[in-house]
């Protein structure tokens, strides 16, 4: 079955340049952006509950933009001011740099691995014993991350300012796709939450990340595009490639 509908569960890209564009221009296809999950904010007085410190910690970690968002959303709501001295240590130099929004980011000390990925961020971390990190996640986080703060022996602190919740369909909300492409876990739960008797069929299934792909597994539904691979580390190219081979066949 050629794929001609593609639901890719991530806001439509603002840049007329994404790669996807160029999907739906030489392929043919329609590609439908509908996130699976949203975020929501924690509430101020829920953030009090965690008896977090802020201007105890020297050093902030994050992950992900709704990071950097909620955490200066909490410090305004409190009306705290966050020393010049602190450190931050970012996943990407794509949130890094998202931090200028809130701060004079020449003036202050910004940290990121070259790579983006999160073992990497964690090893800078564990090479500065001196500093007491807060590390900024969602509600539910991946407990492997406790493992390796703990392996490096670092003083650290894990708050949640933000949390993911699903993105219900709305009745009459058509869901009609020959492809599904998702990037979380949250995804694959919201999907069999909006369709708890969703039949796989024929339908293919794209996700990104090992543990995007151990949560379609352990739904009982059939993988057909694991990204990153060695040749395809974006979803866009490894989606490219797979509707390329798709479409030579006849069916």
């Amino acid at each position: 079955m050629k794929v001609k509908k593609i639901l890719v569960s991530q806001p439509k890209p603002l840049s007329e340049n994404s790669p996807y564009f160029d999907i739906i221009e030489k392929f043919g296809v329609k590609i439908d952006f509908r996130p699976f999950i949203k975020v929501e904010p924690v509430p101020t007085k829920e953030f009090k509950e965690q008896k977090v410190s802020i201007l105890n910690h020297s050093a902030i970690v994050f992950t992900s933009r709704n990071g950097i968002d909620h955490f200066f959303r909490i410090c305004g709501d409190l009306r705290i001011t966050v020393s010049e001295k602190t450190k931050y240590f970012c996943q990407s130099e794509q949130i890094a740099l998202y931090l200028q929004k809130f701060i004079h980011y020449r003036k202050r000390k910004v940290f990121f691995p070259e790579t983006g990925k999160l073992p990497d961020l964690l090893n800078m971390v564990g090479k500065n014993p001196d500093e007491n990190f807060l590390v900024v996640l969602p509600e539910q986080y991946n407990e492997d991350i406790v493992k390796q703060l703990d392996a490096k022996q670092v003083k650290y602190r894990i708050t949640w300012m933000y949390r993911t919740v699903s993105n219900d369909f709305q009745e009459g909300e058509k869901f009609d796709y020959d492809m599904l492409v998702f990037f979380s876990p949250q995804g694959i739960s919201s999907l069999l939450k909006n369709f708890p008797n969703f039949e796989q069929g024929e339908i293919k299934i794209a996700c990104f990340g090992t543990t995007t792909a151990k949560a379609v597994n352990d739904a009982n539904l059939r993988l057909d595009l694991a990204v990153p691979t060695p040749t395809c580390p974006s979803m866009a190219s490894a989606l490219y490639q797979y509707i390329k081979e798709n479409h030579k066949t006849k069916k």
